[in-house]
Parts: C-alpha cells; structure tokens; sequence
C-alpha cells in the first residue's frame, strides 16, 4: 500500500474511488491486484467509519436451505415486484458464493461458526430461510476491520483520508480547451478537499469509481453515521449522470429511542429470533397492519409503527426481546451491552424504538459491471442503483450488493480505458478559489443542515402527500440557491461541501416523488 504523503498537488492515479465501504474497498483490491494504480478517498481520518461498519444484521451467503430462485423471489417480493430481474438474477448466481470466496477465505472476516464449524445462519424479516451469515450483532464491523486489514497485503493501494470529493472532472465541464465542449462527456478525475493541509487536490484518472455510501444524514431521524450526506448523487447529478428511483428512501423500523443515544441500530435479525412488536398498552399490534407480522417487509413494518405512534400520540413503539429462545447476550452482546448502559435490561423490559431513515433504494444508474451513462465513470454500492432493490430492500442484501458490484467494477476498471491524453490533463486547470473569500458561520451551516434534515422528515418521509412534497420542493429550492451562492463565495470545508450536496441530493428525491404519485415499496402517497 502506498504512502499517502507521496500524493502531489496534480497526480495521476489508474482508478479513483471516491468511498471506504465494502463497495469502495471491494473494487480497490480487485483493481490493485489486477495491476492498476489506485486511488481510495475518505473524507473521515480513519477509513473505518462507513455506512458498511455501521451494518449490524448480516449478509446473504451459501445456505443448504436456499436456491437461487427462492433468494430471488425473496427479493423480488419485499421490492414490490419492480426488481431488475437481470440484476437479481446476477446477484443470487454469484453473490452468495463470493461471500465465502472473497469475505471468508480472502480477506479472513471473523463471521459467527455454529457447531460444525461452518457459518451460522439467521433470518430476517420477509427472507423464507435461515440464509444470512453474521458476526454477532456487528456484522458490518467485522467485515469493515477485515477489508482494511487485507489493504496493507496489496501494492498499488493509496489511501487519502481526510480528502472529500468536491466535484467530478470532465472534459466537457473543466477543460479549458473550447474543443472539448463539443465532445461526449467523460469523467478523468476527482477534486478533493485536503482537510489536513486546507487545499484542494486536482486528481486524475480514466476511470473514477463512486461509492460514497448513503443519504439517512439528510433526514432528521437515521440509522446512518453523520457523514451520509448523498455526496455521489449530488455530484452525478451535477455532471447529468443518470439518476433513477430517487423516490425510494427505505426507513428502518426500529432504531433505538433514548435521549442519550442517537442512531443506534436494533437490528432486524431480533424480530428473526422472534422479538415481537408491542404498543404503550403492552398491545402486540402487527398483526393489525400485516399478515406477516413483525416478519413483513421493512417499508410496512415502518409504517406501522408510524401509524401506531400516531394512534397513541406516542413518540416511540416497544420491541420485546423477553420470549426468546436463546439468550439475547450470547447472540445481540453488543445490544444488549449498549442498552444496559443506558439503564435498559432487553431481558427483563421492551426495547423503545422509532423508524429512521436507513437506506436509498435509488441511485446513480448502473449496469451489471458498475458503468454510468457518463463515460469513465462506475458507481457502486448505496451510491448506485443496479435495480436489485426495486422499491423496497430486502434485508442483509445491501452489502451484498456492495461486495459484487464493487468487485465486478474493479474488474471492469482493470480492463478499461487506456491512459489519459497528457494534452486533456494539462488542459484542465486547478481548483479556482473565490477573490475575496468570506468565512463560513459554523451556527448558519448547522442550521441549514436542520432545515433539510426537518423538511425531508416532515415532508418526505416515511407517509408522504403531494401537498407536503409540494411546499418540501418549493423550501429545498430556496434554499439551495442561497447555499450555492454562499458557496461559491466561501472558503471551502467538508461542512459546506456536505450541505450544498444535501441539498442537491433532496431535491432530486423530492422532484422523483412529485414526479410518480402512485404508492409503491416505500415510496408511500396518503
């Protein structure tokens, strides 16, 4: 892996990732191993943190009770039947196995053995079989730590921590040559804020990769860390890459409720063990809104809940973990550990919990080896949508989806365009910095950041209206004009990158919700 300390102001790399998950990380070592020069972005000093290390319940590997065509159907039923069916039918074929191939025996993550020795199995809401590999209840860590770990084996790695996208560079958008208008648009490289040195790289590359993660920062309850502000979606959107299913924000039942922890995933996989839903009068009320119960598809388990919270003008539902079978502490230690520092013992009372933003279903449009419809740029991950997830995911398939896509990308980028022309390189100028060059307010950033974070949750959240998306369209707009005034005037941070990139990124969910008004997954119209 190479010295990050070696990268100069103007660099060349073969392939650039903008993101550290497993997407990101899937494709940069494929691509290093290929041979290629690689390029990995995180705008966070330690790669860890992701979207992917956040991931508690699992991910989908080889079980004796599966076929092919059972996962499918799995899928397609919990995405409303809207599935890319070419997409899943690529993702059960080779999925499944590259779970054991790459995770296992590659890259060595630690998952949870039963008594044979093989990988314990569980199950989550809407999947028919126990098919969902683990570790314990921090899956996504475990595989997060095991891919970094791997990093140091492969030459031609550099990591850039600390460095956040500021904007794809194309021929058409940058180069200063007029010739380069006329001609089809193409991705050759990434400009990146240096936090440490306060700069902005000019980066190059034939081929660039996005897999900046997901968007739950944009809504006012998340499961998702603070850096989840739809960096890749905004910046595709700004080069006219192609952008579908914005409309799909899939939220997850049951985040945590405490005033003293916020975003705290009670995964999925508590229900799959039997944890059964309960209201403020100790009411199992599931049953009422599903004939699967506390087993239904995410997108009506979380209105549900909704419904339910409104019925009783209550803030919070209750998850009861008292009648399982095995012991909570042997199988969810870092549940039950967590909750009892906050005073709650799972084993004894219900677990309060509240729906939150969890995952983007839509995503910058790719095909099965990850391209765009921008040349020289591939997307992975939650970044991307393969139409895999249709309206509504099904559980423990995200970081499947990121580990096939990000490994068929790296292949793909190995085997992609030869080298930039040194004539379009040396016509495309460094990062142009304001005149006059105003400080930024840290108290007006964060409160733009609420009124995003509070129109989205009121207006396009988990039960929307043409009303409310209305008045939400006519907000974001104001307000990202004024954003990207104050930018173009400001000293450039990460703060103010990530809020002009939210609230692109809204707006653009918003627009495809007003745009179909028919219910569907979860995109839901009262």
């Amino acid at each position: 892996m190479s010295d990050p300390a070696q990268i100069g102001h103007r660099t060349e790399f073969d392939l650039l990732i903008v993101g550290t998950g497993i997407a990101g990380l899937a494709a940069g070592i494929t691509a290093a191993e290929a041979g290629l020069k690689v390029g990995l972005l995180s705008k966070e000093s330690d790669p860890f943190e992701s979207n992917t290390g956040w991931a508690r319940g699992g991910i989908v590997g080889v079980s004796d009770e599966d076929t092919p065509e059972l996962l499918a159907a799995d899928i397609c039923y919990a995405g409303a039947g809207v599935n890319f069916e070419e997409a899943v039918r690529l993702l059960v074929e080779e999925g499944p196995k590259l779970v054991g191939e790459f995770l296992g025996s590659k890259v060595g993550v630690p998952f949870t053995r039963d008594r044979t020795g093989r990988p314990a199995l569980t199950r989550e809401a809407a999947h028919t079989v126990r098919r969902i590999y683990y570790a314990d209840d921090a899956t996504g860590a475990a595989i997060q730590r095991a891919l970094l770990t791997y990093l140091p084996r492969v030459p031609g790695l550099t990591i850039l921590t600390g460095h956040t996208a500021v904007d794809l560079i194309t021929n058409t958008h940058n180069s200063i040559d007029p010739q380069e208008r006329y001609r089809k648009t193409r991705v050759i490289g990434v400009y990146a804020h240096d936090e440490r040195d306060e700069c902005v790289r000019t980066l190059f590359a034939p081929v660039v990769v996005l897999a900046t993660g997901g968007l739950g920062n944009l809504f006012r309850h998340t499961s998702n860390p603070e850096s989840a502000t739809g960096d890749g979606i905004a910046m595709a959107a700004r080069i006219g890459a192609e952008v579908i299913d914005a409309r799909y924000v899939q939220f997850h039942p049951t985040i945590l409720y405490h005033r003293d922890s916020q975003r705290y995933l009670i995964t999925e996989a508590l229900r799959g063990e039997g944890a059964l839903l309960l209201n403020h009068t100790g009411e199992r009320f599931m049953s009422r809104y599903h004939a699967d119960a506390e087993l239904a598809p995410r997108d009506e388990v979380s209105r549900a809940i909704y419904r339910e919270m409104e019925r009783e003008d209550s803030e919070y539902a209750l998850l009861d973990a008292r009648g399982l079978k095995l012991d909570p502490a042997h199988r969810f230690p870092g549940i039950v550990e967590h909750c009892r520092n906050l005073g709650i013992d799972v084993r004894r009372e219900p677990i309060p919990v509240v729906p939150a933003a969890h995952y983007f279903c839509g995503g910058v449009k790719v095909d099965r080896d990850g391209n765009t419809s921008t040349a020289g740029l591939l997307a992975a991950g939650e970044t991307a949508c393969t139409g895999v997830h249709g309206a509504n995911r099904l559980a423990s398939i995200s970081l499947l989806e990121g580990l096939l896509w990000g490994v068929r990308c790296g292949r793909n980028a190995a085997t992609g365009p030869p080298d930039l022309d040194d004539r379009l390189i040396e016509s495309i100028p460094d990062w142009i910095e304001p005149r006059h060059p105003e400080e930024f307010d840290p108290l007006l950033v964060r409160q733009d950041f609420r009124t995003i974070q509070s129109t989205m949750w009121n207006y396009a959240g988990i039960i929307r209206s043409t009303k409310r998306l209305s008045r939400a369209i006519a907000d974001l707009e104001y307000l990202r004009h004024r954003i990207e005034q104050f930018y173009r005037s400001a000293i450039i941070t990460r703060q103010i990158i990530e809020l002009r990139n939210s609230v692109l990124t809204a707006s653009v969910i918003v627009a495809d919700a007003i745009a179909n008004t028919k219910s569907l997954g979860c995109h839901y119209m009262e």
